[in-house]
C-alpha cells in the first residue's frame, strides 16, 4: 500500500473516529463542481445545500471549468440577476434556455474521445435535455446524477427546510443541531468567519476539509490541472474516478 493511500485512509478515518454523532456538511450549490465538493459529500452523513443565502456573482454557483485542447474553458449558465442585488440563490432563474444545448455540444467536442465518454453518455446527456427552471434545481440535479454514478449515497437536504437564524454561524449551527450532528465538516474558507466555539459549546466538533495532495489522473490535453469540474475526471477515468479522490480510500 502506497504512502498516499495510507494518508488518504487516515484522513477518511479521522472523521469516523473523531465524531460523536453524524457528520454534517453544509455548502451552497455549485454547477458541476470539482472533485473536492464530492469528497465533502461522500465524507458526510448528511449534506445540506445552503441556498436561501444571497447569490454571489462571478462565483461557482452558475459556472465551472473544463479542460480543452485550447486550455481551460468556462461553462457558464446565463442567469437573470440584473438589478437583483440581494436575490437568494434559491430564486435565481435562467436568462437563456439554450445554455444546456451549448454546454452539451462543448462537452461532446471536448470529451467525445475520452476513455469513459460512452459510459457516461447515457446518464449525463438527459440532464442537459430538460433542465429545471431555477439554478439551484439545475445544480442539485447534476450533483445527484454524479452522486449516483459515483455511488455516493449521502442524503441531500435543502437548507430552507430548516428554521434558521440570519447569523452565518448560528444558521449552520442550527442545521447541525436539527440533524443531530456530532461533527460539522466545513470548507477551509469558512475559517475567516466561523465561530468554532459556538459549535464546541453545543458538543459539536468542527473539522476542515483538506483539498491538498490530490493525485493526478490520466487527463486529456496536458499539462495536468486539478481545478476543473469533476466531469473531467469522470470522462477520463469513468468508474475508477474514486481512485483519484480522498473519500473513497483506495488507489
Amino acid at each position: 500500500m502506497g504512502v498516499r493511500n495510507i494518508l488518504r485512509i487516515l484522513f477518511q478515518n479521522m472523521f469516523k473516529n473523531s465524531k460523536r454523532g453524524k457528520t454534517v456538511a453544509i455548502i451552497q450549490s455549485n454547477y458541476i463542481p470539482w472533485k473536492g465538493y464530492f469528497d465533502m459529500i461522500n465524507y458526510a452523513d448528511e449534506f445540506v445545500l445552503l441556498d436561501e443565502v444571497q447569490y454571489t456573482r462571478r462565483d461557482w454557483r452558475n459556472r465551472n471549468k473544463i479542460k480543452t485542447s485550447q486550455g481551460l474553458h468556462w461553462l457558464s449558465i446565463p442567469v437573470d440577476v440584473k438589478g437583483k442585488f440581494d436575490i437568494p440563490l434559491s430564486e435565481v432563474t435562467i436568462a437563456d434556455q439554450s445554455w444546456s444545448t451549448s454546454h452539451w455540444k462543448t462537452l461532446i467536442h471536448t470529451y467525445g474521445k475520452a476513455p469513459a465518454f460512452d459510459e457516461v453518455l447515457p446518464w449525463l446527456e438527459p440532464l442537459y435535455k430538460s433542465p429545471p427552471p431555477r439554478l439551484s434545481e439545475i445544480n442539485k440535479s447534476f450533483i445527484e446524477g454524479i452522486n449516483r454514478y459515483l455511488d455516493i449515497k449521502t442524503p441531500i437536504h435543502w437548507s430552507n427546510s430548516f428554521q434558521t437564524p440570519m447569523d452565518k454561524t448560528m444558521r449552520l449551527l442550527s442545521i447541525c443541531k436539527a440533524l443531530n450532528a456530532g461533527c460539522y465538516l466545513s470548507g477551509p474558507s469558512a475559517r475567516d468567519y466561523l465561530n468554532v466555539k459556538l459549535f464546541q459549546d453545543e458538543g459539536i466538533e468542527v473539522e476542515w476539509m483538506d483539498y491538498s495532495d490530490y493525485p493526478e489522473y490520466p487527463q486529456l490535453y496536458p499539462p495536468f490541472l486539478h481545478d476543473v469540474s469533476i466531469l473531467d475526471l469522470i470522462f477520463n477515468t469513468g468508474k475508477s474516478s474514486g481512485m483519484y479522490m480522498k473519500s473513497f480510500g483506495s488507489l
